[in-house]
């Protein structure tokens, strides 16, 4: 039994292969890939070419009990591996430079059974000229030479049919070419395998009921971590977990706090490893009870806790077990002893784990698991200690001295513990020396040489891990030499002018400077000296100051030199008229700048308006320079307010640089006044104040006051007391404004050049309301029904309304009486009051007016008015209807109506429908006014259509006629006459066709239309004939288009085929120019046209 469920986990662990292959294409099944890919999806490429690396995965430790979820945290959590060069030159590719990693080895756990039989451990670096690579292994050279089963490709090793005994271990990768080496970070190399358990029977466990137990897994060798599970009797029946059974992940073993007789059977311990997904199972376990009593309730004895002390990684995630024996079964609980229990924590496992995801520093502490029942409780506590791997802060940086200089790097890392440091120079520790000092990550080297230069890096550890940065250091040694653009120069300036020439030449180490005018020795005094960088200076300078000057550079490698001509020439003087000038908007000015300048220099000229330079391009043609030799001047035309300022001339030679300035003040309309305030507002005033905006060197002479509201047509007007505002006056009143409407106002200002622009509005602000002033307007009757007296008039617009609550007062009284009868209409939108008497005769005179009111009071009445009230609608139907069918599609339906029947008719409805159809159907055509007939069209031929007559005014429908009938004709004759013949005699053109024969649904042919027209025009003439034969007569010269249709009843037919004619001027055609044109078969129906037709025409 035992070999099939080997056979079972052998299949299933080649499904496992499978599911790895799909989710990584192209990669090789194999747990050693799989790993590194893992590995370097987690950890930082450094391709950004920065200097500094992780710590290896081999040096961060974990306790034994984290299980599986220590070596995720090994591989997730590594600190990332940063370099960092700061220096231009490490990005060109073509400058020579020291190695910098761009790939380091990672950890690799190596299935001992892989069908591999290869490891590889990565390392590339990136280095000019390309580096070279040796391999470390626990700090010994690898001899790749004697050993067959190494190779080094691309600087990553291979290693072939890796051994466990020989290959374990720490490695390190060391880049090296002309300028250094550097050291990697230190990778593991590990084999994973899971050993079988000893096939020895286990022993029965006996117990009572009611007690605890607990079964030993014992579990085989194996490498890395591995997973517990158990088998209840047979497989694949597991153990579930609850309260009362729990596996733990540190020890392996099944606890069960309380025996009950369902757990009695085998039980066996399954093992599996976390990277090559190996199974095993241990042998059985029985689990009996014993026959001599059932155990008694007992106090919790917790069998299964975390460490006292427990240590895990920041970031990571920790899991730590509490489970009791006791009867009853106990309940687990935590808390955090020196604070509340961080609030991701999640309880697994029937609160048997407390598991605390991304662990940060403020999660650490002494925690608290406590088993509780009836009968007692009992507490463990223990300590978690959060570390974190070395973070850099600081780094160092690629670094270039001259000999003799001092070197100083610092490098700076936290974590905790607080990380040491230690220096590597080319791959080897470096040590104190007498020049050398390091203290706390700085590294001093006094008086560099060249013995010094090479690959430095820092390294910074706790006992968790490390991380590496690297530098590299060049001293150098050179010659003085300078720019080939400096070895010559040509200096002119002006007399009282400072002259500096400059003298740095590069060498290494610094080179003594000398100056040399001509050929001899300069020398310093009060104002000619040499300074602390080797430029020269020479101050107020003169005519005597004019010649060749010599720097010289030396050093113990060499020596150079530049040499500077200078030349002093007469000083630059500016002549820039008028210097202040007042224009009003639209006048031009031309400002003249006159350079005095030494003949041998050319002189250039700038123009500035604020500081700002001219633009001649963009300032819309105000702008011309005109130009002359030694002067330019500038011409502004149609000057406008922003074209105010101060305009700058300047002065430009190779020798110097002068410029002076003009003031030029613009006068004009004034700018807009400041903020307006509504100071008081009334039913029908506003008192306004401002402030005033810049009179443009004009002042104001007044102000006009302009308001906006919803009704007005934008900004008006408006009255004001005073009437006119003076341009001193800040504040002013608007009157005749209407209550109760919303106001912005806005200020605009006047001087002697114009009117300005207006100020920003105000806020908006309503009047205050007050009783209406305004009656409705056109007040007026309208038509109604029976009874009603229908009163009209125009609404009260909004803006005279004066208030909220605004309504109308209807008022109205039978003509010749005394009272009058008011009605309230509370709608402001109303336009209509509708009074109902039955009692009220048709066209009772009334006098009405109508007055307005709102929350304030009532308002004036309309003038009286004399509206009758409403006729009704028409008391008769109308008589003598008749119908008759004109066309295929047509009816004319005419009638008379009563005209002593009370309600005038506005017009008539006619209502048409088909003989099988419902009245309700009835399609409706009106007229107006006293028409008494009309044409219906539209209709279906051939139908019979049933008809009803009724007259209509604003008061509804009169009663409808007696229905008449009458039928459409029939549709008029499908066939188009056919067989056209004519024969031609000059103008005159003779036609004959064959008659047309209507079908039996058809209307009988009553005759035929001959229809002609010159190609060309629009207009046909027409011949109607009831023969089938028609001579037609063509006017003029050209061509014609003929067509012949059959006419009925029912409209005319359809038309032939047209046929094109051309006509002939002159007298009558001879018989060698008559024709004759047929479109038919049949030669006797030709001569009987003929004969019929032209009897006298000569053939």
């Amino acid at each position: 039994m035992q070999s099939s469920w080997r056979l079972m986990f052998f299949m299933s662990l080649a499904s496992c292969f499978t599911e790895s292959s799909e989710a990584i294409p192209g990669i090789p099944t194999t747990y050693a890939a799989i790993l590194r890919l893992k590995s370097l999806s987690s950890s930082y490429s450094s391709r950004t070419r920065q200097r500094s690396s992780s710590p290896p995965l081999g040096s961060i430790s974990s306790p034994s009990w984290h299980g599986a979820a220590a070596q995720q945290q090994q591989q997730q959590h590594s600190p990332t591996n940063l370099y960092h060069v700061s220096e231009a030159f490490k990005h060109d590719e073509s400058v020579d430079h020291g190695p910098v990693f761009i790939q380091e080895p990672d950890s690799v756990i190596f299935p001992v059974d892989s069908d591999e039989k290869k490891v590889s451990l990565g390392c590339q670096a990136r280095a000019n000229p390309a580096p070279t690579y040796k391999w470390l292994r626990n700090g010994t050279e690898i001899d790749i030479e004697s050993d067959y089963r190494y190779s080094v490709i691309e600087g990553s090793i291979i290693i072939n049919n890796p051994s466990e005994t020989k290959d374990t271990g720490q490695y390190q990768c060391i880049t090296t070419n002309m300028f250094g080496s550097i050291l990697s970070r230190e990778a593991t190399l590990q084999f994973a395998y899971l050993g079988n358990f000893s096939g020895r029977t286990r022993s029965a466990v006996s117990v009572r009921e009611g007690q605890g137990v607990v079964l030993m897994c014992s579990p085989p060798l194996h490498s890395p971590e591995i997973i517990y599970s158990w088998v209840f009797n047979e497989f694949p029946s597991f153990v579930a977990e609850d309260s009362r059974r729990f596996i733990s992940q540190e020890t392996g073993n099944l606890y069960i706090s309380k025996v009950q007789p369902s757990d009695v059977g085998s039980y066996i311990c399954l093992v599996k490893n976390t990277v090559t997904n190996a199974r095993v199972l241990s042998p059985p376990t029985p689990l009996t009870l014993r026959t001599d009593g059932v155990m008694g309730e007992y106090e919790p004895k917790i069998e299964v806790h975390f460490p006292y002390t427990v240590t895990t990684a920041k970031g990571s995630t920790i899991k730590m077990e509490c489970f009791a024996l006791g009867n009853p079964v106990p309940t687990i609980s935590w808390r955090k002893v020196n604070g509340p229990n961080p609030s991701k924590a999640r309880l697994r496992k029937s609160q048997a784990v407390l598991e605390i995801p991304n662990v940060q520093l403020e999660d650490a502490g002494t925690y608290e698991c406590k088993a509780e029942n009836s009968r007692g409780r009992n507490v463990f506590r223990g300590q978690l200690q959060v570390y974190t791997y070395p973070h850099w802060t600081e780094r160092l940086n690629d670094t270039q001295l001259d000999s003799g200089d001092q070197l100083r790097w610092e490098c700076k890392a936290i974590g905790k513990p607080r990380p040491t440091y230690r220096w590597l120079k080319n791959g080897t520790p470096l040590w104190p020396e007498s020049r050398i000092e390091m203290v706390n990550g700085v590294l001093m080297i006094h008086s560099v040489n060249q013995s010094d230069a090479g690959m430095y890096q820092c390294v910074a550890e706790n006992k968790h891990g490390a991380v590496y940065t690297s530098a590299e250091l060049r001293i150098l040694a050179s010659a003085p030499t300078f720019l080939a653009s400096h070895l010559k120069k040509t200096i002119i300036i002006t007399k009282g002018q400072e002259v500096a020439v400059e003298c740095k030449p590069q060498a290494s180490p610094k080179p003594t400077i000398s100056w040399k005018k001509g050929d001899k020795a300069l020398r310093e005094n009060k104002r000619i000296t040499v300074l602390p960088d080797g430029s020269l200076r020479i101050l107020n300078a003169t005519k005597s100051d004019e010649g060749k000057y010599v720097c010289r550079g030396e050093n113990v490698f060499g020596s150079a030199e530049i040499t500077a001509s200078v030349f002093v020439k007469e000083p630059t003087r500016i002549d820039l008229s008028p210097k202040r000038t007042e224009l009003t908007v639209g006048e031009s000015i031309v400002l003249s700048c006159k350079a005095l300048h030494d003949p041998t220099l050319d002189v250039i000229f700038h123009w500035t308006l604020n500081g700002q330079p001219i633009d001649f391009e963009k300032e819309g043609g105000h702008f011309e320079s005109i130009r002359q030799v030694s002067s330019a001047d500038l011409m502004i035309r149609n000057i406008l307010l922003m074209h105010a300022g101060r305009y700058g001339c300047r002065v430009q030679t190779t020798a110097d640089s002068i410029s002076d300035e003009a003031e030029l003040l613009v006068r004009g309309p004034p700018g807009p006044p400041g903020v307006v305030i509504v100071e008081e507002i009334t039913e029908t005033t506003a008192t306004l104040s401002w402030t005033p905006g810049a009179d443009n060197h004009s002042p104001i002479t007044s102000y006009n006051l302009q308001a906006r509201s919803p009704f007005s047509l934008g900004w008006q007007t408006v009255k004001t007391v005073p009437e006119t505002i003076s341009g001193d006056m800040e504040s002013a009143m608007a009157v005749e404004l209407n209550p109760w409407v919303e106001y912005e106002f806005r200020v605009v200002a006047t001087n002697k050049i114009g009117t300005g622009d207006p100020s920003a509005p105000s806020r908006v602000i309503r009047t205050k309301e007050a009783v209406p002033k305004t009656a409705p307007a056109n007040v007026s009757g309208r038509s109604g029904r029976r009874h009603e007296l229908v009163i009209a008039w125009e609404p009260v617009s909004e803006e005279f309304q004066n208030g909220e609550g605004f309504g109308y007062i209807v008022a109205f009284r039978p003509n010749g009486t005394r009272g009058w009868k008011e009605k309230m209409v509370t709608s402001s939108d109303a336009s209509k009051f509708i009074y109902r008497d039955e009692s009220v005769p048709p066209l009772t005179p009334f006098e009405v007016k109508v007055g307005v009111y709102n929350n304030k009071g009532d308002g004036p009445f309309s003038p009286i008015v004399v509206i009758c009230s409403a006729e009704g609608e028409p008391s008769a139907a109308p008589t003598d209807v008749k119908a008759t069918g004109l066309s295929v599609s047509e009816i004319l339906i005419a009638w008379r109506h009563n005209k002593e029947s009370v309600g005038r008719p506005q017009g008539f409805e006619v209502g048409y429908w088909k003989d099988m159809e419902q009245e309700e159907a009835a399609e409706k055509a009106r007229t107006e006014g006293n028409e008494s007939s009309i044409i219906l069209t539209g209709l279906e031929g051939n139908t019979l259509y049933h008809l009803r007559v009724k007259a209509y005014n604003a008061a509804g429908y009169g009663p409808p006629s007696n229905a008449v009938r009458v039928a459409t004709k029939k549709s008029p004759p499908s066939q188009a006459p056919s067989n056209i013949m004519w024969i031609q005699d000059g103008s005159h053109v003779s036609l004959g066709w064959e008659p047309v024969r209507p079908l039996a649904n058809e209307s009988d042919v009553m005759g035929y239309k001959v229809l002609f027209r010159q190609e060309g025009h629009s207009n046909s003439q027409v011949i109607e004939t009831q023969k089938t034969s028609a001579v037609v007569l063509l006017p003029d010269v050209g061509v014609y288009i003929i067509e012949v249709r059959a006419v009925s009843e029912g409209g005319d037919g359809t038309p032939s085929s047209q046929i094109r004619v051309p006509s002939f001027s002159g007298g009558k055609v001879t018989s060698s120019q008559s024709s004759l044109h047929t479109f038919s078969t049949s030669s006797s129906t030709v001569t009987f046209l003929l004969v019929l037709m032209v009897p006298s025409t000569s053939w």
